[in-house]
């Protein structure tokens, strides 16, 4: 039995709404574990089976008249006609909710056959890498539920408790959250930095050749290791191409590519301020942070404290927290951005919904100096935001200002 994932009661919920929930994440993220002790009763077929993949491809008309419904559908990205087909079946009885769960991974052909194929008659949902509370098992913090109120406001964080400790907090933070290394390694640590070696050479010279195959793989892997350099930073796309001899062009196709995969994250400028000139440049980071200290080299947790990229993969680690926090529940029309002036103001998550938007700065530090509270100031300021958050390594909530709320990593 799998650890029981915050994303469960989310798809109960839409399999009520809709004919069909889609379940999207890169690979090894707990995908399959989670929708078979979802619905242990239902019929499960994997397509990366070859007899699975052969009973449906053959006819997948006879196949789906067969089986109606009460049916899983793993990795059908292996076969993007499946999309197509799905659609007859269910506008045959349109009323009827709850029939199929599908899931795929590191596929624009999922996204392409859903768009085409299956508008209005379909949930997609995303999943990800356990998120700490799920690896602790600790339920889903009360934060996520202050973060969509359209009535919260800042002394309503005071009542905030803790999930977990600082430390438990910090292990995840190192380890990256794929449940199997994370499981394992309990028992054996050296499957951790075996199964971390693997997974990238698997994601690229299997998934990226699939989808991509007239992709460089050389040039791609020098690239994913020059990334991480850049991980959590505004990028420079110039200064990339230059290093690795391509076309700007070719950075973008390749960012493009890692974001569709789920192994990185593009995140916009938040450009909603009309008094202030705000800088447009991209900025990403990887996902998970295991991943990127394992391209770094990273050893421990105290080689990582003292590593010049320690900050910026602090700040990553917390932003996917938080997007995972609340893509697990039930809100809708949520952007998230970064913030950066001209004049150097700046806030490293910006959530912006239909109740305004929320500024969070991220430090890694346990203590708050009264200069880091000047972004959240300038821009509470400058939009009218209800207040703002810091997260850091605190030990308690605290509020800093009438308007600003401190919230250790731990209650995230």
């Amino acid at each position: 039995m799998g650890k029981r994932r915050v994303l469960e009661d989310k798809i109960d919920l839409l399999l009520e709404m809709f004919p069909v929930v889609v379940i999207v994440g890169p690979r090894q993220c707990g995908k399959s574990t989670m929708v078979r002790q979802l619905r242990p009763e239902w019929r499960y077929y994997d397509l990366e089976n070859p007899s699975d993949y052969q009973l449906i491809s053959d006819d997948p008309l006879a196949f789906f008249n067969l089986n109606p419904e009460n049916v899983i559908i793993d990795e059908a990205q292996q076969y993007p006609a499946i999309f197509q087909v799905l659609r007859g079946i269910i506008d045959s009885d349109r009323q009827k909710k709850g029939r199929f769960i599908l899931t795929g991974s590191s596929s624009p052909e999922i996204f392409r056959g859903v768009t085409d194929s299956l508008a209005g008659r379909i949930a997609i949902v995303e999943m990800w890498p356990f998120k700490q509370c799920e690896y602790y098992e600790s339920g889903i913090p009360e934060l996520y539920s202050l973060l969509i109120s359209n009535q919260a406001e800042v002394v309503d964080f005071m009542g905030l408790n803790p999930h977990l400790s600082l430390l438990e907090s910090m292990q995840v933070w190192f380890k990256g959250g794929f449940p199997e290394p994370l499981i394992e390694s309990e028992n054996n640590p050296l499957f951790y930095n075996q199964w971390q070696e693997n997974y990238i050479m698997s994601y690229v010279g299997r998934d990226i050749r699939m989808f991509f195959p007239r992709l460089d793989m050389h040039s791609f892997r020098r690239f994913l290791l020059l990334l991480a350099q850049f991980s959590g930073h505004q990028l420079n796309m110039s200064e990339m191409a230059r290093a690795l001899g391509v076309s700007v062009t070719t950075i973008k196709d390749y960012l493009d590519i890692i974001h569709q995969t789920f192994l990185w994250r593009n995140l916009p400028p938040f450009t909603r301020n009309l008094l202030k000139k705000v800088q447009k440049a991209k900025k990403g980071f990887f996902r998970d942070q295991g991943l990127l200290h394992s391209f770094l080299k990273i050893a421990d947790p105290d080689a990582l404290l003292i590593h010049p990229v320690a900050g910026f993969s602090f700040e990553s680690f917390v932003i996917e927290e938080i997007i995972r926090g609340l893509q697990a529940t039930m809100a809708t029309r949520l952007d998230y951005a970064y913030y950066r002036t001209v004049d150097k103001s700046e806030v490293d998550l910006v959530l912006d919904g239909v109740n305004g938007p929320i500024p969070i700065e991220i430090k890694l530090s346990s203590t708050v100096k009264s200069t880091a509270l000047r972004g959240l100031k300038n821009f509470i300021g400058d939009t009218g935001a209800a207040f703002g958050i810091i997260v850091n390594r605190g030990h308690r909530v605290e509020l800093l200002s009438e308007n600003i709320v401190q919230v250790p990593v731990n209650y995230v």
